[in-house]
């Protein structure tokens, strides 16, 4: 068997950094949002998961970033003791100018800067748009951090050549787990690995991994249909709650569960037992909303068209005995996960059935992609 390397964190460091000789120009990523079905709540010291997660990579659900670059002046590049972090940046957002998405973005280059020293060499325009709404559940950090990430990993691999694809992909889903740690789900596809578990060969808390080993058949071109209970802000942000794990009564029994559950369902993906993945999905999805429900303070995200929409799903389950399951991010919104051979019959039951229950009938038909794509400038 091939040997796997695992990557420290000293391996990302770019030693070899000299002035640059890129004058101008822009890159342009398209980075696809990501559903754990084993789920990451819980994190420490520099955005390290406490436990296993894996996840599928969407593919209708990204954000298309492109980042504009240019040298700045030498005079503009001397930082003092009070101006430690000089970046200069500007970020557009759907064709807006959102100088409130900037503190997340300082905060991500103060992260990443001591392993891509050139960002304070340029100037910087970002420009970013989702095929989806913003922050409502859909993983919009995710897929918005990991396309930043890519774009500046492709400049480092313009000032060095000789980095190779799979140095590249790690040091962007590195990077990109800097900004939001589901962020390094999202540079590659069908299956990603993050956080280390004995069990997975490659697995590491520093970058997300494809799943090293053959999957079944059976979730080939997965199937996942958003249903959008709740198009708006989320109540209480991923942060937040990951924060509320510090103290809470139950995290170190989570925790465990989360690492069985990484256990089982690597072999369920091998072997294509889909009553036993459809158990462990949803038994994930509730298990995350109830870390929220008895966190101090405690919050509900789920709303009552959420549960009626799992009722709807577990009725239709048993009477007709199709392979249909949901699972939930940290919101309102609804998963809906099935295999691609039974995909007109439970279509038709999502259009019948579960869309009255969505905002304004709104829901999003998605499958399992194989990752970011790079595009060409216009």
């Amino acid at each position: 068997m091939l040997k796997i390397f695992i990557l420290t964190e000293s391996d990302f460091i770019f030693n070899n950094f000299k002035i640059s000789t890129l004058p101008s120009g822009s890159v342009t990523w398209k980075t696809p949002s990501n559903i754990a079905l084993v789920k990451y709540w819980g994190k420490e010291g520099n955005q390290i998961p406490k436990n296993t997660s894996i996840s599928f990579t969407l593919s209708a659900c990204f954000t298309q970033t492109t980042l504009e670059y240019r040298e700045r002046q030498p005079d503009k590049l001397i930082s003092t003791s009070l101006n430690r972090q000089d970046y200069n940046f500007d970020i557009y957002f759907e064709g807006e100018k959102k100088a409130d998405f900037k503190p997340k973005i300082q905060k991500f280059f103060e992260r990443i800067e001591k392993y891509v020293p050139f960002i304070k060499h340029y100037q910087f325009v970002i420009k970013s748009e989702n095929s989806f709404p913003h922050s409502s559940g859909i993983a919009s950090s995710a897929s918005g951090m990991s396309a930043l990430a890519l774009c500046i990993m492709s400049i480092e691999k313009m000032l060095n050549p000789t980095i190779t694809n799979a140095y590249f992909n790690k040091k962007a889903s590195f990077l990109a787990r800097l900004g939001s740690g589901s962020a390094c789900r999202s540079i590659e596809g069908a299956l990603i690995v993050w956080g280390a578990h004995p069990e997975i060969e490659g697995s590491s808390n520093l970058y997300g991994i494809k799943f090293p080993y053959k999957i079944h058949d059976n979730f080939k071109n997965y199937q996942d249909t958003i249903l959008l209970v709740d198009k708006g802000e989320k109540q209480v942000s991923s942060t937040v709650g990951h924060q509320l794990m510090l103290n809470h009564p139950f995290a170190v029994q989570r925790f465990q569960q989360a690492q069985q559950n990484s256990s089982k369902i690597s072999k369920i993906l091998q072997t294509g037992n889909l009553k036993e993945f459809i158990a462990l999905v949803e038994s994930e999805a509730l298990t995350l909303h109830a870390m929220m429900m008895t966190s101090n303070p405690y919050f509900i995200l789920m709303k009552p068209n959420t549960l009626k929409i799992i009722d709807k799903i577990w009725q239709f389950r048993a009477e007709t005995g199709l392979n249909i399951c949901f699972t939930l991010d940290a919101g309102a919104n609804v998963h809906v996960l099935y295999p691609e051979k039974e995909k007109e019959k439970i279509n038709n039951f999502i259009i019948k059935e579960l869309a009255p229950f969505c905002q304004e009938n709104h829901y999003i038909c998605d499958s399992i992609g194989q990752g970011a794509i790079q595009t060409p400038n216009t």
